[in-house]
């Protein structure tokens, strides 16, 4: 109870809403794969059928090893792949010290470190779309044939977290995060547990509704000890922050911010660089947050409250790279940047996305971890090690890295991808556990309510995600209730505020007597306040306005300037759009008509729309799009949810999942 006692906070939830703060509904340019019950894997849109066929490299063979001077000898034959194998990647798993050599090589010398006796050799291969699964060579006996000269680090990574506490069908939860990183740590002395940012917003009620203090909690009793910020670290104004960080057992690092005396609390300080030792070798940590941020969180968010300025985020690498050039001379052996930045796909042979331009465009990382964009990617860019994971907890990379102490520098580096599946049968931490279950229970006599039925599960997520790249039921079914609600002839929302399934995926209510989804069975289901809050957690308003033609268009090609997987990306009512994502951004739309048909044209006619305040205000790139002067703040559009659906189980109606109908088009 001890642990949890300093940092208790207490729920207060308005009478007739559930305000989660007024923050932002997107966040996640370039391929957002959210908080789905699958979240989406490395993926690559269907080929044309005359197009060549590209994927990652099949498994080495005739992976053989044997026990020479410096080590294991571990031989293959070469692996033929498109697109082409540009190295292979040799380990040992957990504990082993990785090396990696050019795609030429058939063989390498695998370094035998401290505490190592039967291991399993094994050989990746790698491309520009990702590693290869293992070929494997038979166990070998390296009992008493350590080297000193080589270290293994041992890093646990998570990113876009998102106060995913809680246990469900696609999130581990704190406790068993908690534990498996135990057993990691047991396996391995020589281990470092980092973030990517986005530890804290968009997160469920156990999370949100006390201000996300829980989430912080529960990353100190895991072991978290070094994070960056992510754009949800900003989802509310810097006073927040600043009690965030006192509360932070660990140490945040961010190196693109123009100051950092404003985030900093009573107690604790943020930095642009970290140095520390493990295992005898020298870490250098460096840190880069999104500069979309600004766009995607709450106006004044930024804002130092002490001077009034606003802290600006640089899209530029260049105080990322000062950073990374400060660690190594101070003797940085191994230097990692934590990049809130994100892959988005692998298109014609070449992955896409921020995180890969950023990777480009530094040198002297030797590893870069992304996240911002939910999505499984690893491979090498330019002779450095990229990774990132999904979000929520579905997954954390547990990366090997061998350092060669004599020489100051990695020789490789090797990534597992640790998935709830994997985790299965981990029992959860019981001190964690106590933590989480603690705030679940002060949730629950306020969101335990029955709100109503729906006929099916109203789906989110896949790749690209739905919600952010077309037409989706949940979409539809909001953006309908709003604009009948304030009687509007258009709605027009972001995708990006839908971030959960319906009935939610990660929210478990505490009445069993409910009927909920599981595998095979289908519905109607139950829905409670809970889960409507988890799908809506931002506490955003609706907003009234009028738009012009001319304004509209713009909007759209904002919404789709990111397409695919863009949490901008428009859901709407009362009109239909088509757009073209070959096109040049700024060019995409084809055709814009009311509901009816009738065309939209891009001219000074102007209508009535419902939108939300966050997008008013310009949020996720909505700037001047909206008439914020003429305006009208209404209530949290969750409120008219939660009445629509109320109204239809008061008429015995069951809810239906809307089918498409073509509203949105992709040409």
């Amino acid at each position: 109870m001890g642990h949890r006692a300093s940092h208790r906070r207490t729920l207060a939830l308005a009478a007739a809403t559930i305000a989660v703060a007024g923050l932002t509904g997107a966040a996640l340019p370039a391929s957002a794969v959210p908080q789905s019950t699958e979240p989406a894997r490395q993926g690559t849109p269907a080929p044309r059928e005359d197009a060549p066929t590209y994927a990652k490299p099949t498994p080495p063979t005739q992976v053989t090893a044997s026990v020479v001077k410096g080590g294991v000898r571990v031989s293959w034959s070469p692996v033929v792949a498109n697109p082409p194998v540009t190295r292979y990647s040799i380990h040992a798993g957990p504990g082993s010290c990785p090396v990696v050599v050019p795609a030429g090589a058939t063989s390498a010398i695998l370094p035998v470190v401290a505490g190592q006796a039967v291991i399993t050799p094994q050989v990746e291969a790698v491309n520009a779309y990702g590693f290869s699964p293992a070929g494997s060579a038979a166990p070998i006996d390296v009992t008493g044939r350590a080297s000193s000269r080589y270290v293994n680090l041992q890093l646990l990574q998570l990113s876009d977290f998102h106060g995913a506490i809680q246990a469900s069908s696609s999130a581990a939860g704190a406790a068993v995060l908690a534990s498996a990183w135990q057993q990691d740590r047991a396996r391995v002395p020589n281990t470092l547990t980092v973030s990517s940012g986005d530890n804290i917003g968009g997160a469920p009620p156990v999370s949100a509704l006390f201000e996300e203090f829980p989430t912080i909690e529960a990353l100190n009793l895991m072991g978290m000890e070094v994070s960056s910020f992510g754009n949800h670290e900003h989802d509310r104004p810097l006073e927040h922050l600043r009690r965030i960080i006192d509360a932070s057992s660990f140490r945040w690092v961010v190196s693109n911010y123009s100051d950092l005396k404003p985030l900093a609390g009573k107690e604790k300080q943020v930095r642009d660089s970290i140095l520390l030792r493990r295992g005898g070798v020298t870490i250098g940590i460096v840190g880069m947050n999104t500069e979309d941020t600004p766009e995607v969180v709450a106006p004044g968010n930024l804002k130092d409250p002490d001077t009034g300025k606003n802290v600006t985020i640089s899209a530029s690498t260049r105080g990322v790279q000062r950073a990374i050039d400060g660690v190594r001379a101070r003797g940085a052996e191994v230097v990692i940047v934590l990049a809130h930045q994100g892959w988005s796909m692998n298109v014609d042979g070449r992955p896409k996305g921020r995180l890969l331009e950023v990777a480009r465009n530094l040198s002297g990382a030797d590893i870069v971890y992304g996240g911002h964009t939910h999505q499984e990617f690893m491979s090498y860019v330019r002779g450095t090690f990229v990774a990132q994971v999904p979000n929520s907890g579905f997954e954390y990379s547990r990366t090997q890295v061998c350092v060669d102490t004599r020489a100051g520098r990695v020789v490789g580096a090797d990534t597992e991808p640790v998935t709830v599946a994997n985790m299965a049968g981990i029992a959860p931490d019981p001190v964690v556990q106590e933590l989480v279950d603690g705030y679940v229970q002060q949730t629950r006599a306020q969101l335990d309510v029955r709100v109503g039925v729906v006929a099916d599960v109203f789906p989110r997520g896949g790749t690209p995600p739905v919600e952010r790249s077309g037409e989706t039921p949940m979409g539809t079914y909001s953006a309908e209730v709003v604009r009948r609600t304030y009687g509007t002839q258009l709605a027009f929302l972001n995708g990006g505020g839908i971030r959960d399934t319906l009935p939610a995926s990660k929210y478990t209510p505490g009445d069993t007597t409910l009927v909920r989804p599981s595998p095979g069975s289908s519905g109607p289901y139950d829905v409670t306040l809970g889960d409507l809050v988890s799908v809506f957690p931002f506490g955003n308003s609706a907003a009234t306005t009028r738009i012009s033609g001319a304004d509209l268009w713009r909007a759209l090609e904002n919404g789709v300037s990111g397409y695919p997987s863009d949490g901008r990306f428009p859901q709407i009512a009362g009109f239909r759009f088509a757009f073209d994502p070959d096109l040049p951004v700024g060019e995409r739309i084809t055709r814009v008509t009311l509901a009816d048909g009738t065309p939209i044209p891009r001219d000074s006619t102007t209508y009535t729309v419902t939108t939300v305040d966050f997008m008013v205000y310009g949020g996720d790139g909505y700037v001047d799009v909206f008439r914020p002067a003429e305006a009208v703040i209404r209530g949290p559009y969750l409120d008219d949810i939660v009445a629509a659906i109320k109204k239809d189980a008061a008429d015995g109606v069951v809810t239906q999942v809307p089918a498409p109908d073509g509203r949105i088009a992709v040409e």
